[in-house]
């Protein structure tokens, strides 16, 4: 009905072409300031999140040291790695379907897509669990963990559940509660500090954080789904929570190839990142690991938010799209990603400055050394922190493909090329191959989106 009676009027009274240029301009405009208005909420929470998480760390990596540290990394990053390949997201196939069937007034519609997505992404992460915790036996020995470690690692499975919330988040982004999401961001590292805090006192060790850890890791997962609630009983008006659901990809025109390639998209460009501390710990040890994972920890400040910026931009450009305004899309994902660039040269600076006293400070002498590896991955993030505007825009123009592929050519096809840079540079080669990856996936999605973006009619 908004949309018919928005026809209407636009027949009945035609602006001016000076007003119609003006009202063009601050829609361009104001694509810019949502997203950092959405970033804002999001970066409210990570803030505090932040915080929380540089006083665990400091905790767990003084009591642990690099080589103990290392196999509690290596622990968590095989459970995020198994659910990363095996969940599935309904975040995309949420925010642009569900979003589409909104805006036609067809709640009943918006209720089976989500219906289906939150079904499909609810049995991949229960086969992700069990995957996980049969191969612990076979994978734990390769890593370097103990018996103990194993006995542990196997139930640790369950904290695949951390990677199976997306598409209450995608409700979340459509219901505009970015504050939310922006709580949510604080939940996992509550837990973890106060964890951390009772196993310090009560002087524990290795298996103690890791239980720590798995709780916080389904506690994370959960949260999601209960906010995720809220803003289904604002967005669905009276529609039952359960209910039909199955012909969702038959009846919604292109959704099932849709949600088919971003998942994929995703799964490809979350496999490295996640592969990597793994493949450091396969060949180098859980030393080596552990202060990969402290250099990547260092540089939060740049990777957490490159996934809260493509979370705050992606609505907005898929609303412009929706518009037509692609002026107002070429101009949000420019100016989205000089902005980044802009925030991101001052703290990489920072890093290259202060970097081997940093790793000191937050784990301690153990994690001496490390200087030139935590500037290149600071310099990978800051590449990865501009792409996100650039691949959110691509997928707003209904071309998930172009960022997918980028994804398999830096994720996958350069992914062999890690164990021989391990092998001529240590662990500094895990730096070398990120920033190797994330230059070639910038330059990439840069040119592709000039093309898309501008060879369409705005």
């Amino acid at each position: 009905m908004r949309s018919l009676l928005n026809r209407m009027t636009s027949r009945e009274v035609r602006p001016a072409k000076s007003e119609r240029a003006f009202e063009r301009t601050a829609e361009t405009r104001s694509g810019l300031w949502l997203i950092l208005a959405n970033l804002g909420h999001l970066l409210g929470g990570k803030a505090a999140a932040g915080v929380m998480s540089l006083v665990y760390l400091v905790l767990v990596t003084h009591r642990l040291g690099a080589a103990e540290y290392g196999v509690l990394v290596l622990v968590n990053a095989y459970a995020v790695l198994i659910g990363s390949v095996l969940a599935f997201s309904g975040f995309h196939g949420v925010v642009r379907y569900g979003g589409i069937a909104l805006e036609a007034g067809d709640r009943a519609g918006f209720a089976r897509i989500v219906r289906f997505l939150a079904v499909i992404e609810l049995g991949c992460g229960a086969v992700a669990v069990i995957v996980a915790a049969l191969l612990v036996p076979l994978i734990g020995p390769r890593l370097g963990w103990s018996p103990d470690t194993i006995r542990i690692a196997i139930p640790y499975s369950l904290a695949v559940i951390a990677t199976v919330r997306a598409t209450p988040q995608g409700l979340l982004q459509i219901a505009n509660r970015f504050d939310l999401i922006g709580i949510h961001q604080a939940v996992s590292p509550l837990i973890r500090l106060v964890g951390a805090l009772g196993v310090w006192v009560a002087g524990g060790g290795l298996i103690g954080f890791i239980a720590v850890w798995l709780i916080a890791a389904v506690a994370e997962g959960l949260a999601m789904w209960g906010f995720g609630w809220v803003a289904w009983r604002k967005l669905a008006a009276g529609e039952p929570l359960r209910g039909p659901w199955r012909h969702a990809a038959r009846d919604t025109d292109g959704l099932g190839r849709f949600i088919l390639i971003t998942n994929f998209d995703i799964t490809v460009r979350e496999l490295a990142p996640n592969l990597a501390p793994l493949t450091v710990g396969w060949l180098l040890g859980p030393a080596a690991a552990g202060l990969l994972a402290l250099t990547q920890r260092a540089t939060s400040l740049l990777a957490q938010p490159t996934v809260l910026l493509s979370q705050a931009s992606y609505a907005v450009l898929a609303a412009q799209v929706a518009r037509n305004d692609l002026a107002a899309l070429r101009h949000t994902v420019w100016r989205s990603a000089g902005l980044a660039l802009a925030i991101a040269a001052p703290i990489v600076a920072i890093l290259a400055f202060a970097g081997d006293r940093l790793l000191v400070t937050l784990g301690g002498a153990s994690f001496g050394g490390g200087t030139v590896l935590l500037i290149l991955i600071a310099g990978a993030r800051a590449a990865g922190l501009a792409s996100a505007p650039l691949a959110s825009g691509l997928t707003a123009l209904g071309l998930p493909g172009r960022s997918m592929t980028v994804g398999v050519v830096t994720s996958l096809a350069l992914y062999p090329l890690l164990p021989a840079m391990l092998w001529a540079f240590g662990t500094d080669g895990a730096g070398w191959h990120a920033l190797l990856q994330n230059g070639a996936a910038i330059v990439a999605l840069a040119l592709m989106f000039r093309s898309d973006a501008k060879g369409r009619p705005a």
